[in-house]
């Protein structure tokens, strides 16, 4: 399917007469041996490098250029000519950053994207960045369907339950696990397994069972639960200089942008298809319960983030602004999503 993507638009992109070749190095926040995330940029490389006679990207993994949480800055300053990560990932720099990741009881994934492209989502992006004076120039370039909620070494039962925990935690999400009384860090996927091994953590979230099943958190916390309230989807980006950016040709860029959206695509795809087998095998091969939180754990979940969304706005205008539209379009989506499909 990938290279069929790449196939059918390589006719209409790289017409014309041959031009000089640009390479930009590219980080990654993802290791490429981790599925769905890492891969996603494997699949981009490979969509732009198949089309383009413009413009080549070389990939490189987290820590081969810079550490994952350090690239937004090393994009901006030029050190770094683009980065495929997650806008949730600079959560501590800037109160928005996760409103384009990933929104507690916030869209899926098809909600999430129709605001992005063709609704306001993808101008408060770039503005976002702008007004925070990163010389950045940001694409939507993947997307996930919901995670899970969670691993824990204990079972979890109630609110008290939470109390003192320590937990990865990834995004506006952490502001609201806070509110219950959990102590939250954002750690990359290659420090996660450690801090949980050696009881620095005690739970973690970080992505879907597939993904997770890689990292190996199913060795120590055998508790895994869902749905994954904090992320129902999450959205990835690239990040390209703006200086590098701007001196790429208009064709140069429109492949890029061609790039990523194919790359959404097959991002969204391989979740949704390969998920199912990792849950079974979870429960089959590796002793994971899989449990579900009953309604009071998700009110207590929910009455969390509403009062995050109540302080976040009140300080920062701009939160409350993207806030506000983003609502805006959720509630003109919820009268289709309300009836196109029956409800159990």
């Amino acid at each position: 399917m990938k290279k069929l993507i790449a196939a059918a638009v390589t006719g209409l992109l790289t017409t014309g007469a041959a031009s000089a070749q640009e390479t930009l190095e590219m980080t990654s926040a993802f290791g490429k041996n981790l599925p769905i995330l890492g891969t996603a940029a494997i699949d981009f490389v490979e969509n732009i490098n198949g089309i383009s006679s413009e413009v080549e990207f070389e990939h490189f993994d987290p820590g081969k250029l810079v550490p994952a949480l350090e690239a937004l800055d090393a994009v901006s300053s030029g050190s770094v000519d683009a980065a495929y990560a997650t806008s949730g990932y600079w959560q501590g720099k800037i109160n928005s950053a996760s409103l384009f990741a990933a929104v507690p009881f916030g869209p899926e994934a098809g909600e999430f994207l129709g605001w992005v492209l063709y609704d306001d989502g993808a101008k408060y992006w770039q503005q976002m960045y702008d007004d925070n004076g990163y010389n950045v120039k940001a694409l939507p370039c993947g997307v996930i369907a919901p995670e899970t909620s969670g691993w824990f070494k204990k079972e979890i039962n109630s609110v008290a339950d939470l109390e003192g925990l320590n937990m990865r935690f990834f995004g506006l999400g952490a502001k609201a696990m806070q509110k219950l009384g959990v102590s939250t860090s954002l750690l990359s996927a290659s420090d996660i397994f450690p801090a949980l091994e050696r009881g620095a953590i005690d739970a973690t979230e970080f992505s879907m069972p597939r993904i997770d099943a890689r990292l190996g958190f199913h060795k120590i916390a055998k508790f895994n639960y869902f749905p994954g309230w904090h992320q129902p989807s999450t959205l990835f980006e690239l990040l390209v200089n703006k200086d590098v950016w701007d001196d790429l040709d208009e064709k140069a860029q429109k492949q890029i942008e061609v790039a990523c959206l194919a790359t959404i695509t097959t991002n969204l795809a391989e979740g949704e298809a390969t998920n199912y087998a990792a849950m079974v095998e979870n429960v089959d091969k590796n002793g994971v319960t899989i449990k579900e939180w009953p309604p009071e754990m998700l009110e207590a979940f929910e009455g969390a983030w509403n009062e995050v969304v109540a302080e976040l706005s009140a300080g920062d205008p701009f939160f409350q602004e993207v806030w506000a539209d983003l609502q805006e379009y959720r509630e003109g989506y919820a009268v289709w999503n309300s009836i196109y499909l029956p409800r159990k």
